[in-house]
């Protein structure tokens, strides 16, 4: 029989729904029947017991909520009934002790990478051009017209071609257009551009982030070097961003050319000299060859964005036990969006492997909590109108989801944004929920993939960062195959099971890492960069 709801949790008093139900239809799960109270729409969850006014809700185990009326037994949960809560926490209640999974098969395994002088591993190789400040944005996008023309002998796309056949055929479509031609010079190295509206006005603490985070994009694996453009009076000086470098990698020994608008003269003439330095850099640059790196050299950012009610028990679980699998082979797992991690926190605080980390995890949520309270919103608002719509009620329900792409490990340090990632085994990094902005911030942090799970589909990727799009249901997956890498859709049919699912997206990563499949990101030229002004961003 096709099951048509799911408890996640021994302890939970609701289920979700796997199909549309409507008032009095019959289901079975555990062994009893379960008769629909009210109409209830696929992903959204149901209560188990009748439940009054006040009473608290669980999922995965977790509270997630509280009810704000009475809920009989087979009613849907919706917004009007239901409030955010979440358990309170303040200090490890619990020793730990993880059972890591079996990863013998993949001991041996390696991918194909970029090997840096300081002993990490690149999954691309990325020649970046960015600026210190806003100003400067211009100059960048003239070098992207140039450099992506000749070096990779771009012509017009198809969406120009279209627009071209209607100019000239009196507004017609020419019915067979000729397929735009991409013929790299290089075959080692790529060029990528990141523009931005910071390193000036603001505070000056924005600069110094802004600084970090610029100088974490050039200490990832994947990057070979960088252009970096200066006005020469912004708020972030070239001598901050040298410091923030300095104090993520000490010995850091990647090229670097830096230019000063206001001390080169004439925009043609500082145009034409960067172009002359960075050729030639580049082409240094596509030296650089493949070789075999054992697994624990991949070091992958977990995101989710565009949740459904399925993302928590299909998507996420799956890069749960792959950032397991990864960890027990030595390798580096980061899990970030604090807000999404509200009502968890108990579980991540005795997770981590000593109190200062757990201290650390509960002072950095604390404080970003609070600014957001200060700004008059509050955790709780998270959940977006798509996320709602789909099953996700309360901030405490989405983050119980989204918590599971961390999988059971311990959490060996907690981080702030702009820190760099160094020790092997779960990390949690301090960003905002914000898909792009979290994303900036995993790569920032040495993220060397980043695999992103979706329920509604979001187009996201980064500039140096592979992003592994990953679907929690199918029917994503057959609607947006442009963006869907793997689909996990068949963990909600139970067709397969997670382990599964895991093996065989650890497989396509090893793939990606290896530069035998291009992510659908980076296929459609999808290269996000949105650093966070912290404080009014959930």
């Amino acid at each position: 029989m096709r099951r048509t709801l799911i408890k996640v949790h021994p302890d939970d008093n609701v289920a979700v729904v796997l199909s549309d139900h409507k008032t009095g239809d019959r289901a079975e799960l555990d062994g009893s029947e379960v008769i629909f109270a009210t109409d209830a729409d696929a992903k959204h969850k149901i209560a188990l017991t009748d439940l009054n006014a006040g009473d608290e809700i669980f999922m995965y185990g977790v509270l997630v909520g509280k009810a704000e009326s009475d809920i009989p037994k087979g009613a849907a949960l919706t917004i009007h009934n239901v409030k955010h809560q979440s358990a309170k926490v303040s200090g490890k209640t619990a020793d730990f002790i993880w059972d890591a999974p079996d990863v013998s098969k993949w001991e041996d395994r390696t991918f194909n990478g970029y090997h840096r002088l300081d002993g990490q591993v690149g999954t691309d190789n990325v020649w970046l051009f960015f600026p210190l400040v806003f100003c400067e944005n211009r100059n960048i996008e003239v070098l992207k017209e140039v450099f992506e023309k000749e070096l990779l002998h771009k012509q017009a796309d198809r969406h120009r071609l279209l627009l071209r056949s209607l100019i000239h055929n009196g507004g017609n479509e020419l019915e067979d257009q000729p397929e735009p031609e991409t013929t790299p010079v290089f075959e080692n190295i790529k060029v990528r551009f990141i523009t931005h509206q910071g390193g000036c006005g603001g505070i000056r603490q924005d600069a110094v982030s802004l600084a970090r985070l610029l100088s974490g994009y050039l200490n990832n694996p994947n990057v070979a070097g960088a252009t970096v453009l200066s006005l020469g009076c912004q708020n972030l000086q070239v001598d901050i961003f040298k410091s923030a470098l300095k104090t993520i990698n000490p010995d850091f020994q990647k090229p670097i050319l830096i230019y000063e608008q206001q001390q080169e003269g004439t925009v043609d003439g500082m145009i034409s000299r960067i172009i002359k330095d960075s050729y030639a850099e580049i082409k240094k640059a596509d030296q650089y060859v493949r070789e075999p790196a054992p697994l624990s050299k991949l070091k992958i950012g977990l995101e989710c964005g565009g949740s459904d009610g399925f993302s928590g028990i299909s998507a996420n679980p799956v890069l749960g036990q792959v950032s397991d699998m990864l960890v027990a082979l030595n390798g580096t797992a980061i899990l970030s969006e604090f807000p999404e991690l509200c009502g968890v926190e108990q579980e991540l605080v005795n997770r981590c492997v000593d109190n200062e980390k757990a201290e650390r995890f509960l002072q950095l949520m604390q404080d970003f909590e609070r600014s957001v309270v200060n700004a008059g919103s509050g955790f709780d608002m998270n959940p977006s109108p798509g996320n709602i719509k789909d099953g996700l009620i309360t901030d405490a329900m989405k983050s119980a989801g989204a918590a599971k792409k961390g999988g059971t490990s311990p959490v060996v340090d907690v981080v702030d944004y702009g820190e760099y990632v160094n020790k092997p085994g779960l990390n949690l990094l301090c960003t905002p929920g914000n898909d792009v902005e979290s994303t900036t911030a995993m790569a920032g942090a040495g993220a060397n993939v980043i695999l992103f799970t979706t329920g509604l589909g979001t187009p996201t990727g980064n500039p140096v960062s592979p992003v592994v799009k990953v679907s929690s249901n199918s029917a994503l997956a057959e609607r947006m195959p442009d963006i869907i890498d793997v689909d996990t859709g068949a963990v909600i049919t139970g067709e397969k099971s997670i382990q599964e699912m895991a093996d065989e997206l650890l497989e396509y990563i090893i793939a990606v890492a290896s530069g035998i499949i291009e992510s659908k990101a980076m296929q459609l030229d999808q290269h996000d960069f949105i650093p966070w002004k912290r404080g009014v961003s959930l």
